[in-house]
């Protein structure tokens, strides 16, 4: 059983190498408005197609010792330790819900806010493909629960989280973020409401609620920062992306534990 559970963990790491790979691949073609199917991948100095090594994850990138085999210009690190979190990411997931379908659920979720965030950050864009991939996967996801109505399956085949609770948080992410939007006038992008409806829909009422609070709070905290060290003006905006990004990411795995320890703290 321990080889076992070591072997789905060594998989889950590769898998996620492999999906940070893609990971990269989108976050430079969605906002230039390339396709991600083609061309082939290559090398964005010289342009050369690369070969199987190079296209190894994390492999590749050691083995040409962060350089273009061909024009030897120096490759962002970016690209590998994107790769790296990733694949630790994956290897959380499981840790945390075992071979369960909220595993993938999860992973899609945070997935895509890894996405996000990084072309936030380049481009500050959030960009609507990803929003709407998600929101579909999030749906289909639902589908082995409304089959549960007639046939018996599995419990790790069901969601933990009912559907009109992720309605609820869809719609309570989406409206505050409106608000918040409106009455900013152009302080908050569109593209962050959209996010907190899509974060909002994977984890529900109170984790739209602690994703909004925490994702403030980190940004304020940043923001203070950078102006302190006058890195940033007061006049300079930043990207909120990463930070609700990053807020979901600490309700998925910790969540509970916060809202309870709040709780706690009412009574």
């Amino acid at each position: 059983m321990d080889f076992l559970n070591t072997f789905l963990h060594v998989i889950f790491f590769v898998v996620g190498l492999c999906f940070g790979s893609f990971l990269n691949v989108l976050v430079y073609r969605l906002p230039n408005k390339i396709s991600i199917v083609t061309p082939a991948s290559s090398c964005p100095a010289c342009k050369t197609e690369l070969g199987a090594v190079e296209l190894v994850p994390l492999v590749g990138y050691l083995f040409l010792r962060g350089r273009c085999r061909h024009c030897g210009v120096k490759i962002s690190a970016r690209y590998p330790l994107v790769e790296l979190a990733t694949g630790l990411l994956f290897v959380l997931a499981y840790s945390y819900f075992g071979l369960t379908l909220n595993t993938f659920f999860y992973l899609v979720l945070l997935f895509l806010l890894l996405a996000v965030s990084l072309i936030d950050l380049e481009h500050r864009i959030v960009p609507n493909t990803i929003v709407a991939a998600g929101l579909v996967a999030g749906i289909l996801f639902y589908i082995p629960a409304l089959a549960g109505l007639w046939l018996e399956l599995p419990g790790p085949l069901i969601l933990d989280r009912p559907f009109f609770d992720a309605g609820a948080g869809f719609l309570l992410g989406g409206a505050i973020m409106l608000a918040i939007l409106l009455i900013s006038r152009g302080g908050m992008g569109a593209g962050d409401m959209k996010l907190m409806a899509l974060i909002g829909f994977y984890l529900g009422l109170r984790g739209a609620a602690l994703v909004m609070l925490l994702g403030f709070f980190l940004g304020a905290v940043v923001g203070v920062t950078l102006i302190a060290f006058g890195v940033l003006t007061r006049k300079d905006a930043l990207p909120f992306a990463p930070y609700l990004s990053l807020a979901a990411l600490i309700h998925v795995f910790w969540g509970s534990s916060i809202i309870d320890w709040y709780l706690n703290l009412l009574n």
